[in-house]
């Protein structure tokens, strides 16, 4: 097959990179010349993606791959099109289609008949049946259902380990109409391999969820629970820290026997992914009050963690203060919805001097952000860890010259390591080793 990948970002270029890797002729679309430039070398555009440099490199060497900025053309030549464009939120968790209405128009102007069309970007419920459909017969002059196939198949994979989640997780199809659903199992089961897994209702492999609409909510579901789930951890979590309890032991405890699945508790909940399609799903069903409320408790987190702090430190005002971490995660060079934004702007309205570091972004990077770098072993008065990178579990006092208080976002620290330091884990009360 012909297979046009329309954005070639954290996901779309695995993606890519994973339909070459079987045999199909991709061509990769994106709207940034560099990343176009980058990919066509065999380069890769952005770090922390397993095997993809090398697997990127073979497809290109063999052919299997090239990449272009007209979206347009590249449609015209294809079989199948595969869109992994961001769409995004407003404050009033209202979606953005900006880009995906843009990337729909470029398609849809070279779109012919026989192609099958298949969105896993995550959707509102009805999206691509009310809103691309229709985008897609204007631009394209061919009916949806007749002259091409529709389907919504979300990707369901976390950066990082996208060509081994892309093995573990079943690919979830449902198109607009029964052919086009068929169609859409048809090429996924051609371009994906898939685990065993005995643990599942059904054999690994890609599942017929029938409608577009349902393909649509499996994603906000599974997504949205995470973050209702983690935001009762957290509750749960800031209970304990008063009561002299350690939540953690409490969580492996429950999770002990099969009906419990408690997440662990945190700073906050970053990504591109959970902070954002729990909005989705609220945008569909705005009456959802737990949907809602969760949404609430984990954007409070970052104020709650500034807050152990001042509880340690005292008045923070004019005290520097670093928060460790610009990534939503660790390993992962990513900033989007990241807990450090609200950290630290919770430590400026406390009036604290904020310094911040990341050993996946340099100083340069940290303050085109609007942050201050920090550099390890200079003087500092506290810390407060957001992001659990690898590099900061052996971290000690030693590395923060008159450090006076540490709080623990993510639960990486050795607590023996600051003796004598006022240390506060989230769920936990105050610890002096």
């Amino acid at each position: 097959m012909k297979i046009a990948v329309v954005a070639l970002g954290k996901i779309g270029l695995p993606l890519a990179v994973q339909f070459a890797m079987k045999g199909h002729e991709v061509i990769g679309c994106d709207v940034n010349q560099n990343t176009v430039d980058l990919v066509s070398a065999g380069k890769i555009p952005f770090p922390g993606e397993a095997h993809l440099d090398q697997y990127l490199a073979e497809v290109v060497a063999k052919g299997n791959f090239t990449a272009t900025t007209d979206t347009t053309t590249a449609v015209s030549k294809a079989d199948v099109v595969v869109i992994v464009v961001p769409l995004f939120v407003n404050e009033e968790g209202i979606p953005d289609f900006g880009w995906m209405d843009a990337a729909t128009e470029a398609i849809a102007a070279g779109l012919k008949p026989g192609t099958l069309v298949s969105y896993e970007t995550t959707l509102p419920v009805g999206t691509t049946r009310n809103r691309f459909a229709p985008a897609l017969e204007k631009g394209s002059g061919l009916k949806a259902g007749v002259d091409f196939h529709l389907v919504f198949s979300p990707e369901r994979v976390l950066t990082g380990r996208v060509f081994a989640d892309l093995r573990k997780y079943p690919k979830l199809v449902g198109g607009i109409d029964v052919a086009s659903t068929a169609a859409g199992i048809a090429f996924y089961e051609a371009v994906l391999d898939f685990d065993d897994r005995p643990d599942l209702v059904e054999k690994n492999g890609v599942w017929n969820l029938g409608t577009s609409e349902a393909s649509e909510m499996a994603k906000l579901a599974e997504t949205t629970y995470r973050d209702v789930n983690i935001a009762l951890a957290n509750q749960f979590a800031i209970f304990a820290e008063g009561a002299n309890i350690d939540i953690v032991k409490v969580i492996a405890a429950s999770n002990s026997q099969p009906y419990s699945h408690i997440h662990q508790p945190g700073i906050a909940v970053g990504g591109h992914c959970i902070p954002i399609y729990p909005r989705f799903y609220l945008w569909n069903d705005p009456l959802a009050t737990v949907v809602r409320s969760a949404r609430e408790a984990n954007a409070a987190m970052p104020a709650h963690a500034v807050k152990l702090l001042a509880e340690s430190l005292g008045d923070l005002a004019d005290k520097n203060v670093v928060v460790l971490g610009v990534s939503y995660r660790g390993g992962v060079k990513e900033s989007a919805f990241s807990g450090v934004f609200g950290t630290v702007a919770a430590l400026l309205s406390r009036g604290a001097v904020v310094h911040v570091h990341d050993p996946m972004y340099t100083d340069k990077e940290i303050s085109a952000l609007g942050f201050q770098p920090y550099a390890l072993g200079s003087p500092i008065d506290a810390v407060i860890l957001q992001a659990d990178h690898a590099e900061y579990k052996s971290l000690s006092k030693k590395d923060f010259p008159g450090v006076q208080a540490v709080v623990d976002g993510r639960r990486i620290f050795a607590p023996g390591n600051f003796e004598g330091i006022p240390f506060r884990n989230i769920g936990q009360g105050d610890i002096r080793s």
